[in-house]
């Protein structure tokens, strides 16, 4: 079936945590946070090529933030995480426009963490979507946060 990653939008590392235990995630059965689910797009490596492309940060520099996939909770030895998104993406996100997220995904799509499977027209509507939920969590002032489970 694959991993299962669910970015959501959290006010507190505790509070994200907290999701650890929930068969379906933040976003099910009942959602307890906005919550946009994904297959494929994993927190550290994708995303962090995603804010290289997006933001002209290095990717050295991504991977060494703090928030760059940390460890909240984990479950059965890794196969349930919750880990954080760095806050200069979920910044990034929010402040782009449409146009820049579709032209953003035509190199991402072609990194090799997408193994020559990338659609960049897919992944321009999962960026869109996940700029809206970051702009809503940065109203709300919460993080961005992902759940997965192997």
């Amino acid at each position: 079936m694959g991993v299962l990653f669910d970015y959501f939008a959290a006010p507190s590392d505790e509070a994200a945590a907290a999701t650890i235990d929930r068969d379906g995630g933040p976003g099910s059965p009942a959602p307890v946070f906005d919550t946009l689910p994904v297959k494929g797009v994993d927190p550290v490596v994708q995303l962090g090529t995603l804010e290289a492309q997006l933001t002209g940060r290095a990717y050295a520099d991504i991977v060494a933030d703090p928030r760059s996939g940390r460890d909240l909770a984990s479950r059965g030895g890794g196969e349930r995480l919750v880990l954080t998104v760095t806050d200069s993406l979920a910044a990034a996100l929010a402040a782009a426009p449409d146009e820049r997220l579709a032209e953003v995904a035509v190199p991402w799509s072609e990194t090799e963490e997408f193994w020559g499977q990338g659609d960049p027209v897919a992944l321009a509507d999962f960026l869109r979507d996940f700029a809206a939920l970051a702009r809503r969590a940065d109203q709300a002032g919460h993080r961005l946060y992902c759940w997965l489970s192997v």
